[in-house]
């Protein structure tokens, strides 16, 4: 019998084997044009859509265009302009404010090491990933969204139930080339067929592997959020 990893191991092969083939070019959803509107935006996703953000961002871009625009914002009239967006005001305090610390500390240049990101106002690990990932091309992580971590625990890769443990539980298990996709698989599959409060089991490619197939969610943590 093979070892708890072996297994999770083999669990994912499998699951990547046939989510790449249902999704062979998996994309972000959010849209950008530079490294500091790729921070706004994932920011700015916190338990909202991605559809959401990428609607109000749309206009937010034309307004301000630069780290600078951002850090010298009135910072009532950059929540006004967010304000369909869930908690605009924490949120345009943290743009605000990581603005800021980017002119101040980083020469106006959005960093590219996990810890000077994540030392900015509003950026976990999740967020610092989807930036180095699709704005520096560095991959040093698994982006943890509510799909990823969904899906990773309906199909019993972890048990872990917050965000940072479940990336730490999945780095050895997912192969390191895989780790920027594995995101972007599971947000597709879980978009398209696992859903949150009604998963399509009957359509699932994955459903003869899946522990939770045809059974109760009752460990669903959904926040709506994409990112």
């Amino acid at each position: 019998m093979g070892t708890r990893l072996e297994t999770r191991s083999a669990q994912v092969g499998t699951v990547i084997d046939r989510l790449r083939e249902q999704h062979p070019d998996p994309e972000i959803s959010l849209r950008f044009s530079s490294r500091m509107e790729l921070l706004v935006a994932v920011i700015l996703s916190a338990q909202c859509t991605d559809e959401r953000v990428n609607a109000e961002t749309e206009h937010l871009f034309d307004t301000y265009e630069t780290v600078a625009d951002y850090a010298n914002a009135d910072e009532e009239a950059l929540a006004a302009e967010l304000n369909s967006i869930t908690y605009y005001n924490s949120k345009a305090g943290y743009i605000k404010s990581a603005a800021q610390s980017i002119l101040e500390d980083h020469d106006g240049a959005v960093p590219d090491t996990m810890s000077d990101l994540t030392d900015l106002s509003g950026v976990g690990r999740k967020t610092a990933n989807v930036v180095l990932q699709h704005g520096h091309d560095l991959t040093q992580g698994i982006v943890v969204d509510t799909h990823v971590q969904r899906l990773s625990r309906r199909l019993g890769i972890t048990e872990k139930k917050r965000p940072e443990a479940i990336e730490t539980d999945l780095m050895p298990v997912v192969p390191e080339d895989h780790w920027k996709n594995y995101t972007h698989w599971l947000i597709a599959h879980g978009r398209e067929t696992c859903t949150a409060r009604n998963p399509d089991c009957g359509a699932c490619v994955l459903a003869d592997i899946c522990p939770s197939s045809k059974t109760d969610h009752d460990i669903d943590l959904a926040d709506g959020s994409e990112w």
